[in-house]
């Protein structure tokens, strides 16, 4: 099982362990990190826009349009950093990840 660890507004920073084969979204929820996540993973409302060690950035599948189009509406995207959740599958490539819920 990857660890990440995870800083949240609220919650500050702690490390968490993900299930392989869900998406990164549903594993900080499964964990119980408050992650909004409305529309469900579905691509489609950007509340679980987290912001990752841009170091780690190449070690994830690319954005797709659909994920890069709801990026680029956010006031707090950054190209090097942000990406949603919803959109990157759990494998052990993640482990050791930093990611801060974005604001």
């Amino acid at each position: 099982m990857p660890t990440v660890t995870v800083t949240t507004p609220h919650e500050g920073t702690r490390r968490v362990e993900l299930q392989t084969g869900t998406s990164l979204m549903e594993g900080l929820k499964d964990a119980g990190i408050d992650i909004a996540a409305i529309c469900g993973g579905a691509c489609s409302c950007a509340t679980c826009h987290v912001h990752l060690d841009p170091a780690r950035m190449a070690d994830l599948p690319p954005a797709g349009p659909e994920e890069q189009e709801l990026l680029g509406d956010l006031d707090d995207y950054r190209p090097d950093r942000s990406r949603l959740s919803c959109q990157i599958p759990v494998t052990d490539a993640l482990d050791g990840l930093s990611l801060s819920l974005a604001p």
